[in-house]
């Protein structure tokens, strides 16, 4: 049987993705993406994302000729069956979604969709708030194209569940497969493109779909901020949080999962504050109060806060910073707490100096260099290439990474030189008893 052949619209984190793992299950897929730089790479085999896997999977599907790019996004609808949106949904000012890049997008499909004669199913995999699709998009692709969502052309909802760091893995065996269809076909049709994956699968409603995405990153970040609170208290009683936390983790027929429960540093990234914001603007919207919710934002801050607050005591100026991104084995600076970390030293004044191969490598090939050069100039100045260059410049190190070489220089520092620990570097229970090293959870 013939696969559907698939245009993907955006080529981040999950579009770059899903369209390699769609080119790798057979499809033939199309990628779309308004960034000439991004299209670029991803036409010569490259990938402009930091992940696990991509990169191989990308040049050897580019290179089979499955995964190709188009700039016209006309002819990338009238040259496919499905046109799969993976387009950023960033948050507005005041917490609310911004659907702009979503309705570019949708604007552009409808267009394919006015002068195609055929069956054709827009899928959204980009994280929107219930009622976005039916009350937005679908008028956005009715006026644009002439025709009817769920009689001319189907539209599903069909969210991602996948991690930064291990999104192909993620693709691979995900932990369920969700789509919210306007019609059966569609949703049949949607459904059968992870035939052979692991996992329950769910066909929905489309606003149900909308829904699920904010539940599991809300959650993800209560648990987050639900350990790290635990780490705090378990620190000051000079108890270790990672052996309070196996205990409790122990029950897994009650405390649900090990996934986030692990004291650390704060959330960040693309997902976890944006839709916590979102979320929580919905319901004031809706005058419905969710105190926990609410507090999530604020926590995760007073958790940052302690990290700049142990800097702060220790009296010495001189900075390292090892780690950049919002989490270890991938290049993303948006949200980085670790971003944040390094903002509020440099406003108190403390000379620092950051260490991170993957944003170093993503600032050279173009994936965060823009965000660097436009938000960040003065964090890209401080970058460098060379961990020797961290060990000569710092008296207090703070790690944000795993990274066994930097873990190496860690583990070879004297105790005269102070070590602020975000991630529980490997060997953290004997580091602990170490002068100079404080866990920040345990």
């Amino acid at each position: 049987m013939t696969k559907p052949v698939l245009s993907v619209f955006g080529l981040g984190y999950v579009g770059s993705v899903s369209a390699a793992c769609f080119a790798a299950r057979g499809h033939r897929v199309i990628g779309v993406d308004s960034n000439p730089h991004k299209s670029a790479f991803l036409r010569s085999g490259k990938t402009t994302v930091v992940e696990e896997g991509i990169g191989e999977l990308t040049a050897e599907q580019v290179g089979n000729g499955r995964l190709e790019v188009s700039d016209d996004a006309c002819d990338a609808v009238l040259g496919s069956d499905m046109s799969i949106v993976c387009v950023g949904t960033p948050s507005a000012p005041n917490g609310s979604l911004s659907t702009t890049y979503l309705e570019r997008v949708t604007e552009e499909v409808a267009i394919g969709l006015a002068v195609k004669d055929s069956w054709h199913v827009v899928v959204y995999r980009s994280t929107m708030l219930p009622g976005t699709c039916e009350q937005l998009l679908i008028p956005i692709l009715e006026r644009g194209s002439g025709k009817r969502a769920g009689i001319d052309f189907g539209v599903c909802v069909n969210p991602e569940f996948l991690r930064e760091g291990t999104s192909v893995r993620d693709f691979q065996d995900p932990p369920k497969t969700v789509v919210g269809e306007s019609d059966p076909r569609s949703g049949e049709a949607v459904l059968a493109l992870y035939d052979g994956l692991p996992g329950p699968r769910f066909r929905t409603p489309i606003a149900i779909a909308e829904m699920t995405k904010y539940i599991d990153n809300s959650f993800h970040a209560l648990k987050v901020g639900f350990a790290n609170e635990i780490g705090a208290v378990c620190a000051a009683l000079g108890l270790d949080s990672h052996r309070v936390m196996d205990i409790f983790l122990a029950d897994a027929k009650l405390n649900i999962s090990r996934a986030y429960l692990r004291p650390g540093f704060a959330f960040g990234g693309s997902c976890l504050p944006k839709d916590v914001r979102a979320l929580t603007h919905t319901a004031r919207a809706h005058d419905v109060v969710i105190p926990v919710l609410a507090s999530l934002i604020t926590s995760n801050d007073v958790h940052l806060c302690r990290a700049v607050d142990i800097v702060i005591a220790q009296g010495r100026r001189d900075v390292g910073i090892f780690g950049l991104s919002f989490k270890a084995g991938t290049d993303d600076l948006r949200e980085s707490p670790m971003v944040e970390l390094a903002e509020r030293l440099i406003g108190k004044g403390f000379r620092v100096r950051i260490y991170d191969p993957d944003v170093a490598f993503s600032r050279l090939i173009g994936a965060n260099r823009r965000y660097i050069e436009d938000q960040l100039p003065h964090i890209g100045e401080l970058l460098t290439d060379s961990i020797d260059e961290i060990l000569e410049h710092a008296d207090t190190f703070v790690v944000g990474s795993r990274s066994p070489e930097i873990a190496a220089a860690i583990d070879e520092l004297d105790g005269e030189r102070f070590v602020l620990d975000l991630v529980r570097l490997p060997g953290a229970e004997q580091l602990r008893n170490r002068k100079g090293y404080v866990g920040i959870g345990w």
